[in-house]
C-alpha cells in the first residue's frame, strides 16, 4: 500500500482535502474526531491506498461528507470549531511528499467578511448539482455584423 497524492485548503468553517485518485473502487472514507483515514484502489495500476491522517484540530465527523469523481475524492471535514484557521492538515508539523496546498482554492478567509453561503453549504450544493446539465455555452458568432459594419466604416474613411 501506498499513499495516496493529495491537496488541501482552509476555509472558514470546513477544511478540504481532494485525494488524487482515478478510477477509484473499494472506497472507504473514515472520519474520526481528530483523525482521517482514507483507503481504495485505484489509478491506472489499480494501487492500493491508504491515508491516515492525525489532522491539525477537531471535526465534527458526523457532519463531514465525501464525493467520489471519476478523477479524485474530494473530503469537506467540517470544523467542530469554526473560524479557526488551520495553518497545516496535519497535527504533526512533518511535510509529506504526498501532501501539497490546493493554491487554485485557497483563499485568505481571515480578511474577508461578506460570505454569504458556508464553504460546507457551498460543498454540498455542488454534490447536488454535479453531473453536469444538458445547456451547453452559446458558441453563435454574434456580433460579427457590427464588427463588419466598423470595418466598412473605416475603409469610407480612407
Amino acid at each position: 500500500m501506498q499513499p495516496a497524492t493529495a491537496k488541501w485548503y482552509d476555509r472558514r468553517d470546513s477544511v478540504f482535502i481532494e485525494f488524487l485518485v482515478e478510477d477509484s473502487k473499494d472506497l472507504q472514507v473514515k472520519f474520526e474526531k481528530s483523525k482521517l483515514d482514507f483507503r481504495c484502489v485505484g489509478g491506472i495500476e489499480t494501487l492500493k491506498h491508504h491515508n491516515e491522517l492525525d489532522l491539525f484540530d477537531s471535526i465534527d465527523p458526523n457532519a463531514s461528507k465525501h464525493k467520489r469523481t471519476d478523477r479524485s475524492v474530494l473530503c469537506c471535514l467540517k470544523k467542530a470549531e469554526a473560524g479557526r484557521a488551520w495553518p497545516r492538515l496535519t497535527k504533526d508539523k512533518a511535510k509529506f511528499q504526498w501532501l501539497g496546498v490546493d493554491f487554485n482554492n485557497w483563499k485568505d478567509w481571515e480578511d474577508d467578511s461578506d460570505e454569504d453561503l458556508s464553504s460546507f453549504d457551498k460543498f454540498s450544493e455542488m454534490m447536488n448539482t454535479m453531473g453536469g446539465e444538458d445547456g451547453m455555452p452559446d458558441l453563435g458568432m454574434g456580433g460579427m455584423e457590427g464588427l463588419e459594419e466598423h470595418d466598412s466604416d473605416d475603409e469610407s474613411k480612407l
